[in-house]
């Protein structure tokens, strides 16, 4: 299930498909080709077999046994540059190294949901992850997690691949992470605690809405996926969060920058519009935000931010 909803849209072909783990729809004008479906498949097994901590044969898997170096995955740059400025927002709290936490607290590749004691991610990732010279190598024991901004890549990926048997009129919606191009989408933003109420909805066009929400992917009292790496503990202060940005990439991963202190400078700088609501019911929202926000659904309290 996506934090997100959306109206019934312009574009009259759909086509849905499972992949890495959640539930992908693509709008288009007309049905997609086979060659199409074919080419988005590739692509989304391509970045799986790279990206997956929960596969045994992918290449961050080979390198979390010591199995490194590995053929650099094409994109290795702009994710692990895109972390570099996150890490340095959140003051360290949004880490690539944090799949041993996660791990750690049950979140593992045998779907464990065994939680132990927290792990800290290692605070010197950048020193640790090498992704230059054709090579993706680890300079000491770690397991990479691209989750706070991997699925969103990947959507974007997924739409540049599509333009070839698309008239640039396409929404690739991965459960939460959703690309609009060429066309308008109105989208109700799921109360966190409700699933049943919206606080609010955001109408979207030639950009990305990327929503994170700690009942999403819970697996336990207070286990969830959004966790602080500096002591590899869930976040407790945060409730949910939606961006909208230029790319999906940059609103997932601000999505999961929201969750801590630094997250609302960064979304700024990368010209960003967001809505973010805590745990204790207010909601935040940065300036000159498009999103229409019902008040008496979504807090008891409701603030703006100077973000």
């Amino acid at each position: 299930m996506s934090p997100l909803a959306r109206s019934p849209g312009q574009l009259p072909a759909t086509w849905e498909f499972d992949a890495i783990g959640t539930r992908w729809r693509v709008d288009t004008v007309d049905d997609l080709s086979a060659d199409a479906r074919a080419a988005v498949d590739r692509v989304i097994g391509e970045f799986d077999a790279a990206w997956s901590r929960f596969r045994s044969d992918s290449l961050v898997s080979l390198l979390a046994r010591g199995g490194g170096p590995v053929p650099v995955p094409s994109d290795a740059a702009a994710m692990f540059e895109a972390f570099e400025e996150l890490s340095l927002a959140t003051s360290g709290a949004v880490n690539p190294l944090v799949g041993a936490s996660l791990e750690r607290l049950g979140y593992d590749a045998e779907y464990s949901l065994r939680a132990a004691e927290p792990l800290a991610a290692p605070g010197d990732w950048s020193a640790r992850v090498r992704w230059r010279d054709a090579r993706l190598a680890l300079d000491a024991p770690g397991t990479i997690d691209v989750g706070a901004l991997g699925k969103g890549r990947l959507v974007d990926i997924v739409a540049r691949t599509l333009e070839p048997w698309t008239d640039g009129r396409v929404v690739v919606d991965a459960s939460g992470d959703l690309l609009v191009t060429g066309v308008t989408q109105r989208i109700a933003l799921e109360h966190p605690f409700d699933a049943a109420r919206a606080i609010g909805v955001w109408s979207v066009t030639d950009a990305a809405l990327c929503a994170s929400a700690a009942n999403r992917r819970a697996w336990g009292d207070g286990l969830h996926h959004v966790l602080d790496a500096r002591t590899g503990v869930p976040v407790r202060t945060v409730a949910a969060t939606w961006v909208v940005a230029d790319t999906t990439m940059r609103a997932d991963a601000l999505a999961t920058a929201l969750f801590f202190d630094g997250g609302d400078a960064l979304a700024r700088r990368w010209g960003a519009e967001w809505v973010r609501m805590l745990t204790d019911g207010r909601v935040e929202w940065s300036n000159g935000c498009s999103a229409e926000l019902f008040t008496s659904a979504a807090s008891l309290r409701d603030r703006p931010t100077g973000a």
